[in-house]
């Protein structure tokens, strides 16, 4: 469902934002959608805490690993092999 938002701006900070939109064809309305669209992707999600503790314990793991040119190679080969996953 939309929701219908009402910003209050100065007079000399809509016309900035009127001309940005104007710029690129667009109404304010859209310009301001994709400014909260491109602003909510740069904002991390969850606690830094919660994340570094996760990367802390994932780091106290051994996974198998090899030389990058190594893999790369056995992943170039399975993709010839004609199996399957």
């Amino acid at each position: 469902m939309a929701k219908r938002l009402q910003v209050i701006l100065q007079d000399p900070d809509y016309r900035e934002i009127q001309k940005m939109a104007r710029a690129r064809h667009m109404s304010i309305a859209e310009w301001v959608r994709q400014a909260l669209e491109r602003a909510r992707e740069r904002q991390p999600l969850g606690e830094p805490s919660k994340k570094l503790e996760i990367v802390r314990a994932a780091a106290r793991h051994e996974y198998p690993t090899a030389d990058i040119d190594r893999m790369l190679t056995e992943i170039e080969r399975g993709y010839g092999s004609g199996v399957d996953s």
